[in-house]
């Protein structure tokens, strides 16, 4: 079948995800027709026609390869092609070690790249529903600000608990960074949940005036205020922010999620805890985990000093911190296989925020996953997954398969995150000596884990893109 008798692949939304996904069909030599809804239909907080507009930040965060999962993330996309590192390298403006870039001149330049496209096609107008059945190959990329005529569709379609409008986030921790001479390993009562020991969750203890201070502290600090679009979007009692509850009276908090109930100190059995925070497996690795019931609004650099305040967290090293915050997205490891296609419907892939990951880059990149799946498809190939290691392979794992799910009731356990070391499979062996043969202490350790795993992340790419990311139609390009 000649480039022109082939079938488009459609994708819906033309933020970062719905853009980089059509950019690799393309190259590829697949038509993709692009539908935007704006500006017929406008958003809360978008203010221009502009694909791929950015309306928080203008940060792509660091841009460092050697140390950072997320400058890993770059370096990868920027081997794979992207669109979307392309136009923020073009547009980039000073910011340290981090890759920022002037929001009108980058959307305009993914703008003009889209249009110029001999195989992309625009459509302005909203999906307002599932795209019909003759759309036989569909991304679905619309963000966290999907229209609701579509988001209610998707939900029908999936089950009714697969969509989420409000994010309920908890900070999660490295396990490495816990003090496990002060915290230890039980679940309340010793309970044996579907696939638990007894011993699933990480304890740490308080003592009266420990949970005093941290409660007064928790009252006393500073909250992020929501935004105008999100003002008028409820609480509601399974996801209170921490401070909301500790604001409720000294003791909520000693009756909640710090009950020290059902729980014995191994380190001190004798002294019963004032109150106990529990931190949860959040991945399949062990390598992070939750902490629950602490959801919060309460700023970023708040939430470091009060949460090293708790016993054993003292130098907790954090993946992510807390948030509450409108959003849109699915229960991605229950409704879509690895390769980001609804199982209930599998000519629908997902991509995107949507697909519950957290960050313009995490975005575009599963806009890029989706888009070389679904070129695969194109071509009657099945998709190959990039591996595990890769900064893309762990993102993915995370989506779509490598999360724990909860075993009680409250806020869903899957939840929206940036790419972060945590989510790498660990080292055989952390490195203990530098390139000299001297050992390593301290932060060094952390630094030269950081080092290995991001040098593994690269390698690995670098041999799954030459065997699996095909090379582009040049004619087509």
């Amino acid at each position: 079948m000649s480039i022109t008798e082939k079938r488009p692949v459609h994708i819906v939304g033309g933020g970062l995800a719905g853009c980089e996904a059509a950019w690799q069909l393309a190259r590829r030599g697949t038509p993709v027709v692009l539908h935007e809804m704006r500006p017929t239909r406008g958003t809360d907080a978008h203010k221009t026609d502009s694909l791929a507009e950015l309306v928080c930040s203008n940060s792509f965060r660091s841009d460092d390869s050697s140390n950072n999962a997320v400058g890993v993330l770059h370096a990868e996309m920027r081997r794979l092609g992207s669109l979307i590192m392309g136009c923020a390298d073009r547009h980039q403006i000073p910011a340290g070690g981090a890759l920022a870039v002037d929001r009108d001149g980058f959307a305009e330049a993914v703008t003009a790249a889209i249009a110029a496209h001999p195989l992309i096609t625009v459509e302005r107008g909203e999906v307002a529903g599932l795209p019909p059945e003759d759309w036989d190959s569909v991304i679905i990329a619309t963000g966290p600000l999907t229209s609701p005529a579509l988001a209610e569709a998707i939900r029908a379609r999936a089950d009714e608990q697969a969509l989420a409008f409000f994010d309920a986030i908890a900070p999660i921790i490295h396990f490495d960074s816990i003090d496990m001479t002060v915290c230890w390993f039980q679940s309340r009562y010793d309970k044996m949940g579907p696939g638990g020991t007894g011993a699933d969750y990480i304890n740490c203890p308080m003592d009266k005036e420990q949970y005093e201070a941290f409660v007064a502290a928790l009252v006393a600090s500073d909250t992020v205020p929501f935004r105008e679009f999100e003002a008028n979007t409820p609480y509601f009692d399974g996801c209170l922010p921490i401070e909301v509850m500790a604001a409720r009276g000294p003791e909520t908090l000693r009756h909640g999620p710090m009950k020290p109930m059902g729980l014995t100190n191994a380190h001190n059995p004798t002294v019963k805890p004032y109150a106990v925070v529990q931190l949860r497996q959040d991945n399949a690795l062990g390598t992070l985990y939750n902490m629950v019931g602490f959801q919060t609004k309460t700023r970023h650099g708040e939430q470091t000093r009060l949460f090293r305040m708790i016993p054993g967290l003292e130098k907790a090293e954090f993946a992510r911190l807390g948030g509450l915050h409108r959003n849109t997205y699915l229960n991605s490891p229950r409704v879509l296989d690895p390769t980001l296609r609804l199982k209930a419907e599998p000519r629908l892939r997902f991509a995107g925020q949507i697909t519950g990951c957290e960050g313009y880059v995490e975005s575009a990149a599963m806009g890029l996953m989706a888009g070389l799946f679904a070129s695969a498809e194109q071509r009657g190939e099945a998709p190959v997954l990039p591996p595990p290691t890769t900064a893309h392979g762990a993102l993915l794992n995370h989506i779509t398969g490598g999360h724990i799910e909860s075993l009680e009731a409250g806020p869903r356990s899957f939840q929206p995150m940036n790419v972060n070391f945590g989510l790498f499979p660990p080292l055989d062996a952390n490195p203990t000596r530098d390139a000299e043969g001297n050992r390593l202490r301290g932060t060094q350790k952390t630094v030269a884990k950081k080092q290995v795993l991001a040098a593994r992340a690269l390698a690995d790419m670098d041999a799954w893109a030459k065997a699996h990311a095909d090379e582009p139609n040049e004619a087509a390009a």
